[in-house]
C-alpha cells in the first residue's frame, strides 16, 4: 500500500557520495533526470535502490513510459519507487539542470517518510544547482500545530524536540562521454553540498517568519548566530547611533518602528587577500509603506521584503565554509517600515551616508534609502572593489524579468555577462535591466533637494530607476564593480519561500573559494567581453 505524508514533519537531509542499499518497502525512492540520460542505464545501476520490489522488466517499461511534456513520472511500485523524467527542451534563459522542474516533482512526489531517497541522475556541473533545487522543496518554518501539538514550533533555530526526518540525496553522475561515472562524490564535495543546504534553508526560514517573530532584534540574533558558528564578531550600529553617524537612510526609514533599525556588519579577512569584496542586502523585515501606506491587498506578503539581506546571510555562512581566498564582508540593512508619531513624511528631507540630500516623495520606496547608506558604507569604509547588493526592491521587477528571473543591473558588461552565467549554472535565473544613468537619472530631479526618492514617471524602466538611485550615493565614477540584483519575485514561490540568491551568490564568486566544486561552475574570465565599467563622463 501507498504512505501517507505525516503532518509537520521536520526534515535533515543526508548527502551520500554513492548510492545506498534500501528496500523501496522501508526506504521510498524517487529517480529524476534527464530522459537521455535515464536511457543511459542499466538496472543493475540501480538494483541497489529497486530490489527486491523492483525487476528489471518493470524498471525498463518504467523508463520508456515515460514522455515528458513538460515532466512526466511513472510509478515502479506503488506510490514508494518512482522514476521521473525532467523537460526535454531548455532555452537559453533557462539552467541546464532544469532546477524549477526538480523543485517541482520533489515537492509533489516526496513523501516526507524518516529514511527516504532521491536520485538524482545529472551531469557533473550540473550536481549543485540539483541539490540546491531539492533542499527548496523542504522548507523549515511552520506554526501549524496538527498532532505535534502547539509546543512543536518547527523552524526555530534551537528547536531539537520536533519529530524529524532523513531525506538521503544521492547521485548518478554521467559524464560527458555518456558513460556512467565511477567516480562517488568526494568528502569536500559533500561539504560545499551542505553548506549551500544550510545557507538556503536559513534563508527561507528567515523570509518565511513573520515580523512578530523576526522583527529587527530578531533577525540580529540570526546574524550574530552566525557569525558565532564563523567565530566571527559582528559590528553593530543601532538606533540613535545610525543618526549621529549620519546613516540618514536606515535611520529615517526604521526609526517609527518599536524596534528600532541597525546597519550590521560581518567581515572575513584571510590573509594574502587581494580582492575586498562586499555584499550588502536590504533588510526591511516588515514594509507597510510608511506613511504613503500600502493598500490592504498589497500588505500581505512584506515579511519577504527582508529575502535580500536573508540571502546575503545564508550566502556568506556558506562562502566562508568554503574557504574563501579574498576580504568577504556582509552588510545588513536592517528596518521594519512602520506608521507612527515619528514616521518619515512625504516632504521630509535626509541627508544619507553618502553626504547627499534625498526629498522624501513617496516613504513606500524606502529599500534604496536603506542600501544606499549600505553600499556607500561598502565603498568608503570597507574599501571594496567589488559590491554586490540584493534586495525585494520593486514590484516592477517581476513585471520586467517575471517570476523565475531576478533582474540584474550592474555598471559592468563583464560582471553582467559573468551574473547570467552563474544564474544558468546555479539555478537563480537573472535577466538584464537597463543600465543608463544619464538617461534615467533625471526621474529623481528635486527643485530643494540632490534629489528625491521616487521616480516622476513610473512608466520609465521603474526597476531600473530604483537601482540608479542606488549608485548615485555610491557615485557614477565608483571605480569597481557594482552588481544590483532584485529579486522581489523569485524569492518567493506561491506562499512559501525558495531561498532565492544563496546559490546564484556561490557560483558568480566560486573562483575566489577553495572548493573545486564551487570553482567549476563559476563564470570563467576567459569566456567574458572585455571588461568595460560604465561611469559618468561629465
Amino acid at each position: 500500500m501507498g504512505r501517507k505524508r505525516p503532518p509537520h514533519m521536520a526534515t535533515e537531509f543526508r548527502f551520500n557520495p554513492t548510492l545506498t542499499e534500501g528496500d523501496p518497502c522501508s526506504r521510498p525512492v524517487l529517480i529524476i533526470g534527464q530522459l537521455r540520460h535515464l536511457n543511459l542505464l542499466k538496472f543493475s545501476d540501480l538494483a541497489v535502490k529497486l530490489n527486491p520490489r523492483v525487476s528489471e522488466d518493470v524498471f525498463k517499461d518504467a523508463i520508456s513510459a515515460l514522455h515528458p511534456s513538460p515532466t512526466d513520472k511513472c510509478s515502479m511500485y506503488l506510490d514508494v519507487a518512482t522514476v521521473a523524467a525532467l523537460p526535454i527542451k531548455c532555452s537559453r534563459h533557462n539552467t541546464p539542470s532544469r532546477a524549477h522542474a526538480i523543485t517541482a516533482l520533489v515537492k509533489a512526489n516526496v513523501l516526507n517518510v524518516n529514511d527516504e531517497s532521491i536520485v538524482i541522475v545529472c551531469e557533473r556541473n550540473d550536481i549543485f544547482p540539483a541539490a540546491c533545487a531539492v533542499v527548496r522543496a523542504f522548507p523549515l518554518f511552520t506554526r501549524k500545530t496538527g498532532s505535534l501539538g502547539a509546543k512543536h514550533h518547527i523552524g526555530d533555530s534551537n528547536d531539537d524536540q520536533a519529530d524529524k526526518s532523513i531525506v538521503n540525496i544521492e547521485f548518478l553522475v554521467i559524464e560527458k562521454d555518456g558513460q556512467l561515472s565511477q567516480k562517488p562524490l568526494s568528502k569536500e564535495d559533500i561539504a560545499c553540498i551542505e553548506s549551500a543546504a544550510y545557507g538556503i534553508r536559513l534563508t527561507a526560514r528567515i523570509v518565511d517568519t513573520p515580523c512578530n517573530e523576526m522583527n529587527v532584534s530578531h533577525f540580529v540574533k540570526e546574524v550574530e548566530n552566525v557569525a558565532s558558528k564563523l567565530s566571527i564578531k559582528p559590528k553593530i550600529i543601532r538606533g540613535e547611533e545610525l543618526r549621529e553617524q549620519g546613516f540618514g537612510g536606515i535611520y529615517g526609514v526604521g526609526k517609527a518602528a518599536a524596534v528600532p533599525p541597525a546597519l550590521v556588519i560581518l567581515s572575513h579577512e584571510p590573509q594574502g587577500a587581494h580582492e575586498t569584496i562586499a555584499l550588502v542586502g536590504k533588510g526591511i523585515v516588515y514594509d507597510t509603506g510608511g506613511l504613503s501606506i500600502k493598500a490592504r491587498t498589497q500588505m500581505p506578503g512584506m515579511k519577504r521584503d527582508c529575502g535580500g539581506a536573508a540571502a546575503i546571510l545564508g550566502a556568506f555562512y556558506a562562502a566562508v565554509k568554503n574557504d574563501f581566498k579574498e576580504n568577504l564582508h556582509a552588510v545588513f540593512c536592517l528596518a521594519e517600515n512602520s506608521v507612527g508619531p515619528n514616521a518619515t513624511r512625504p516632504d521630509d528631507i535626509h541627508t544619507l551616508y553618502s553626504g547627499r540630500t534625498v526629498e522624501i516623495n513617496n516613504t513606500d520606496a524606502e529599500g534604496r534609502l536603506v542600501l544606499a547608506d549600505g553600499v556607500c558604507y561598502a565603498n568608503k569604509d570597507l574599501k571594496a572593489n567589488i559590491i554586490l547588493d540584493m534586495a525585494t526592491l520593486t514590484g516592477a521587477q517581476g513585471t520586467a524579468t517575471g517570476k523565475y528571473h531576478g533582474a540584474i543591473l550592474t555598471n559592468s558588461e563583464e560582471w553582467e555577462s559573468k551574473s547570467l552565467d552563474a544564474g544558468r549554472k546555479s539555478g537563480d535565473l537573472l535577466a538584464p535591466i537597463i543600465y543608463c544613468p544619464e538617461l534615467h537619472f533625471s526621474e529623481f530631479t528635486s527643485a530643494i533637494a540632490d534629489m528625491k526618492n521616487s521616480v516622476a514617471d513610473r512608466n520609465n524602466a521603474q526597476s531600473s530607476c530604483a537601482g540608479i538611485f542606488i549608485a548615485a550615493h555610491l557615485g557614477f565614477d565608483y571605480p569597481g564593480a557594482w552588481i544590483h540584483v532584485d529579486m522581489a519575485t523569485p524569492v518567493h514561490c506561491g506562499e512559501r519561500a525558495t531561498g532565492y540568491g544563496v546559490a546564484l551568490i556561490l557560483t558568480l564568486f566560486g573562483k575566489y573559494t577553495n572548493n573545486a566544486m564551487l570553482q567549476s561552475i563559476a563564470p570563467s574570465d576567459e569566456e567574458q567581453p572585455a571588461k568595460r565599467i560604465c561611469r559618468d563622463r561629465n
